[in-house]
């Protein structure tokens, strides 16, 4: 399952959506600033860090530009495809913990807030000669922007740091082979990742079989775009992220197989009973952002980022469902009893689970994706056969139709005068012709 992007390949590589995100609150911008820079709207903006869409032209040199993306030299052409395979075997198997997004940029110095701001955004400008003196930012915008870094500032730090987990070992190429082929790349990140996500998608649930169900699904559509996920900084980030958003689908519920949770391991231990049926009570978005943070040890952006949250609105979600939690348990009010309790839940040896071949899972999507193509062209193909026969048969002018004549019953009789008879004929002739004054007029007589 391979197709030649040597056509649509852009000319500047952009980082991850959520390198995306991470760049910009690093540079201490905002949603609203990125968008009047680049001269969109602050939608468009989201739909770029949330990895929906992405600029094109100059518009993408000028974003990355904007995010440090791009050397001193310019925009660095973007990988070849061909080399896409042997690029997996590095990057594409192994779970490497996030760059640091400001190791590409100027130093940072802090501002009186608390967040750091790049050293070249600090600088004033040195007017020109003869210019006159622009006016200046208005104090009331300064302390509310000001504010709110600090309030972001502040609910980071009440967040606390997250869990720290150790890399995952690589997944090294066969012996005596220069690179991976793209199935070989997938079979081996489908091998190292699939248990593991369908343990922490059954944390996320509390259902077996919709776990294994999400998992697998979302490797079927890594396999689809494979393409992108080969050359993601984080493909076991792309499918967690699937198979999250499958799992937590709203339509499950509906299903009578998935309608309730399946009881809890013995395993696990009671406390550890206690902990999922805790996090199983917590809203999904509210349950995602505390796995995210405190099992899986991703930081604050990156949680926010793959929650598609913003980065208040994902600490506002963990302090509330650590402020749930420690109410069903008084020990884990603690971040730290529930950074250990929740780590040790996660990395709990995955119960032995009847997960598909991973042939099996590429044979599935190619299958699934033929089956599509296939309906979409029928479909297609009907509806032009469709047109086209009505365009034939259609009449080219207007043709009035004459309705044929009917008999009609239950009508009433004609009303009228009936038809004179001869004796009347002549009695109406002779008061015609001869009409009768009447008796003389009576005058009285005087006596």
């Amino acid at each position: 399952m391979s197709r030649s992007t040597a056509d649509s390949t852009p000319s500047v590589t952009l980082p991850t959506p959520e390198e995306r995100r991470r760049l910009r609150e690093a540079l201490a911008l905002s949603e609203e600033q990125v968008a009047e820079a680049m001269g969109v709207t602050k939608a468009t903006v989201k739909a770029w860090e949330a990895g929906r869409s992405a600029p094109r032209g100059r518009k993408r040199e000028a974003y990355a530009r904007l995010l440090g993306a791009c050397g001193p030299e310019g925009p660095q052409p973007s990988p070849d495809p061909a080399g896409r395979a042997e690029a997996v075997s590095g990057s594409a198997l192994t779970p490497s913990a996030p760059s640091s997004p400001v190791s590409s940029r100027p130093p940072a110095t802090p501002a009186g807030d608390g967040v750091s701001m790049p050293a070249e955004r600090l600088k004033p400008e040195a007017p020109e000669p003869g210019a006159p003196e622009t006016a200046e930012k208005p104090q009331a915008a300064e302390k509310s922007e000001v504010a709110e870094k600090s309030e972001a500032a502040e609910k980071s730090e009440a967040v606390g740091p997250a869990a720290p987990t150790e890399p995952a070992a690589p997944v090294e190429a066969p012996a005596g082979s220069g690179g991976l082929t793209p199935e070989e790349a997938f079979d081996a990140l489908y091998a190292h990742a699939a248990p593991g996500l369908v343990h922490q998608t059954y944390l996320l649930t509390g259902r077996r079989a919709l776990s294994r169900e999400a998992v697998e699904r979302a490797f079927q559509q890594a396999w689809q775009r494979w393409p992108e996920v080969a050359v993601d900084a984080d493909p076991v980030g792309w499918v967690r992220a699937t198979a999250y958003e499958y799992a937590l689908s709203p339509w499950h519920r509906l299903r009578r197989a998935h309608k309730h949770p399946d009881a809890a391991p013995a395993e696990a231990g009671r406390r550890g009973q206690e902990l999922l049926s805790a996090l199983l009570e917590l809203p999904p978005p509210y349950r995602r952002t505390v796995l995210l943070y405190d099992g899986l040890g991703l930081d604050l952006p990156d949680t926010a980022a793959e929650t598609e949250a913003s980065t208040p609105a994902a600490a506002n979600r963990l302090l509330h469902a650590r402020t749930v939690l420690g109410r069903k348990d008084p020990e884990l009010a603690e971040p730290e009893e529930l950074h250990r309790r929740l780590n040790a839940l996660v990395a709990e040896e995955p119960a032995a689970t009847a997960l598909p071949a991973a042939r099996a899972v590429r044979t599935g999507s190619e299958h699934r994706t033929r089956t599509w193509t296939r309906a979409v062209v029928g479909v297609t193909a009907v509806l032009i056969a469709m047109t086209g026969f009505t365009a034939v048969t259609a009449p080219t002018r207007y043709v009035p139709v004459n309705a044929p004549g009917e008999t009609v019953n239950g009508v009433p009789v004609r009303g009228g005068p009936e038809k004179l008879r001869p004796e009347d004929v002549e009695l109406r002739d002779r008061l015609r012709s001869e009409p009768n004054p009447g008796p003389e007029r009576l005058l009285p007589v005087a006596g």
